[in-house]
């Protein structure tokens, strides 16, 4: 699979915005994994697994891979638990900033 490789540096920071800015590291309560985690909104999470955290994950590290390789699963819910509970302790902040 071929990947996208930016050379401009407007779009480096695009990129970095997109895919990095305002990311908490968030530790699940139960396995330990570590996941960066931001919230534009209450409805909206996105969550940044490493293979470090996938392997960490009992309920990821066993799930197989789609036939292409790529990982397809459903999110963990005991992650999903300490992820709200981060957000109710005030450890990740709701909202977007800047449109990110």
């Amino acid at each position: 699979m071929a990947s996208f490789v930016p050379t401009s540096e407007d779009t480096v920071e695009d990129q970095r915005l997109y895919t990095s800015a305002r990311l908490v590291q968030v530790s699940c309560l139960d396995c330990l994994a570590t996941v960066g985690v931001k919230k534009n909104s209450d409805h909206h999470t996105s969550i940044q697994w490493t293979a470090a955290a996938v392997e960490a994950c009992p309920e990821l590290a066993h799930r197989a891979r789609s036939s292409d390789g790529r990982d397809s699963f459903r999110p963990c819910p005991r992650m999903l638990a300490s992820i709200d509970a981060a957000v109710r302790a005030g450890d990740v902040e709701i909202g977007a900033h800047d449109g990110y």
